[in-house]
């Protein structure tokens, strides 16, 4: 699982430990406080081998706990239904066999010494007792909201102001959905698809008493500048990328392990019947520098800020270490993973902030001073530091494949045709003899 191996390549004490993958900010930048389809609730999440238990709203501190003292990772943990259910599951299981009869073992630094290796436990649902019980919350969970969102279609005690013009509804919420949509073109699905519609309701109603806009999630000085900013920007809408959402709407708890854009893309791929791309046209990839944030749409372009703006230049080290495509991967996030927790690759040195560290790369002219290739050329290194780093899809081989055309062209031996037998050629040739049975 990619998501234990972000876990394996850090050092695994204090403020190091990264609990989920490293993401570059998109554009335009959205919320990036993911919240799945788990709702919180009262229960307390309890640790697998121990008495630990947290609030379900500390559900990453349960994780960091079994990461660091029983080296054990939940894989796709947002995905599960109902974790506090999961989780005395398995500490049941646990109790009845073996750690390993259920997880996947992984060694971390598999080719140093015995002595520095560590062994961490992976549960998934590539056990298919794990799988079956990933499915079983899943489906109690949809039965639980199918149920609520039969109560709420039934539901006549439901009053409540419109949110744009302050117009009273009563009875059942479609009526109030069907209304925006219509007067307000403001259109949040339909009302067949929603689920606890009173908690959405309130939380759109919170970002505009908050002078926020639904759609950028910019704040503003006044109703009347949101107002005025909705309407000319055409904002009445919600921002499909903040992830708060996502519980709100049933598609959402339909097919384990699949988001409703997900979802939605699958069933558009069946209506998608003209095969014409013609039309189409690719966003611009930016990269991200390894050492600040400047971004760049071609490679070219970050390869010189790089060189320019910092000294560092990773065609020359290719070429000076023979690095191959693999090896150049490790190498850009081992430095990518370094620059994050404000240390230094070439001595190891930690610091406060990445400015601290880029000031002494430049100082002490680290910055081109790798270290022994066995601190960076490592398992671990194959999986991005960064899950969206553009800059790892720019890699190439070697300079030699590029120009194996021109340079191997001339070198190709060209060999003379063989004419001195022509009229026993002629004589045997197959199609000589097709020609002549013919003309018979």
């Amino acid at each position: 699982s990619r998501f234990l191996l972000y876990f394996l390549s850090l050092p695994l004490t204090g403020q190091d430990s990264i609990l989920e993958p490293l993401c570059f900010p998109e554009r335009p930048a959205c919320s990036c406080s993911a919240v799945g389809v788990q709702s919180g609730g009262a229960e307390l999440l309890v640790c697998l081998f121990c008495s630990e238990s947290v609030p379900t709203q500390q559900k990453d501190a349960l994780l960091r706990h079994l990461l660091l003292e029983h080296k054990l990772v939940i894989a796709d943990v947002k995905l599960i239904a109902d974790l506090a259910k999961y989780l005395l599951y398995w500490k049941g299981r646990f109790m009845e066999q073996s750690l390993t009869d259920f997880c996947s073992v992984i060694k971390t630094n598999s080719t140093g010494p015995v002595e520095k290796q560590e062994e961490y436990f992976l549960l998934c649902d590539v056990l298919p007792e794990d799988r079956l019980f990933r499915e079983k919350l899943q489906q109690k969970r949809l039965e639980e909201v199918l149920e609520q969102q039969q109560r709420e279609r039934e539901d006549s005690s439901f009053h409540r102001l419109c949110m744009f013009c302050n117009e009273e509804f009563t009875g059942n919420r479609s009526s109030m959905l069907n209304h925006m949509a219509r007067e307000h073109s403001f259109s949040i699905g339909l009302p067949d698809n929603i689920v606890y519609c009173d908690q959405f309701l309130d939380t759109l109603q919170n970002k505009l008493d908050n002078l926020q806009c639904l759609y950028c999630e910019k704040t503003f000085r006044d109703k009347t500048t949101l107002k005025d900013h909705m309407r000319k920007k055409a904002h009445r809408r919600i921002n499909a990328n903040n992830h708060k959402y996502d519980r709100f709407y049933v598609i959402n708890y339909l097919e384990l392990g699949k988001t409703w854009e997900e979802v939605q893309s699958e069933d558009d791929r069946e209506l998608v019947e003209d095969d014409d791309w013609s039309d189409w046209r690719a966003h611009p990839v930016s990269a991200v520098c390894l050492f600040c944030e400047h971004q760049s749409e071609t490679m070219e372009q970050i390869y010189t800020h790089m060189k320019e703006s910092h000294g560092f230049d990773l065609h020359r080290l290719k070429t000076e270490l023979n690095l191959k495509f693999y090896q150049q991967v490790k190498l850009v996030n081992f430095i990518r993973r370094q620059i994050h927790q404000s240390r230094c690759y070439g001595c190891q040195q930690a610091f406060d902030c990445r400015a601290d560290v880029l000031r002494h790369l430049e100082a002490e002219g680290h910055m081109m001073a790798l270290p022994e290739a066995s601190a960076w050329d490592q398992p671990q290194y194959y999986f991005p530091t960064y899950e969206n780093d553009a800059l790892l899809c720019t890699l190439s081989d070697s300079e030699e494949d590029e120009t194996d055309t021109t340079e191997h062209g001339e070198d190709v031996p060209v060999i003379a045709e063989d004419i001195s037998n022509l009229r026993d050629i002629r004589q045997s040739s197959v199609l000589g003899q097709l020609l002549r049975s013919t003309c018979k």
